[in-house]
């Protein structure tokens, strides 16, 4: 069951980010069927590995495995602008925020 989500997260998250899994498994330091093996199901990686994957793709562990975060590393994109915006500003936003999940 997790093994299932944690196969189809990596795989969303990397095709979300655009990088195919032999760029991947590259850019981790791994041979070229590294993330290749772990999307077929042959391994899973190990904790030092998954928290590796996680800040590949800029997000927490925590929201990995939300999955109601389609698109977590824009949401954290969000979250650090944000963090540089006054109280002002950040209401607006808030406002936009509220009119738009009414519709």
């Amino acid at each position: 069951m997790y093994d299932k989500f944690v196969r189809d997260r990596i795989t969303q998250l990397r095709l979300q980010k655009g990088v195919s899994e032999y760029q991947m498994s590259y850019d981790l330091g791994h041979s070229r069927g590294y993330i290749y093996n772990i999307s077929s199901g042959k391994s899973l990686p190990p904790l030092t590995e998954f928290f590796a994957i996680c800040e590949y793709f800029g997000i927490t562990p925590a929201e990995f495995f939300d999955d109601k975060l389609t698109n977590p590393e824009l949401i954290q994109k969000a979250v650090e602008g944000l963090k540089t915006l006054d109280d002002g500003d950040i209401l607006m936003i808030l406002n936009h925020i509220n009119r738009l999940q009414r519709k």
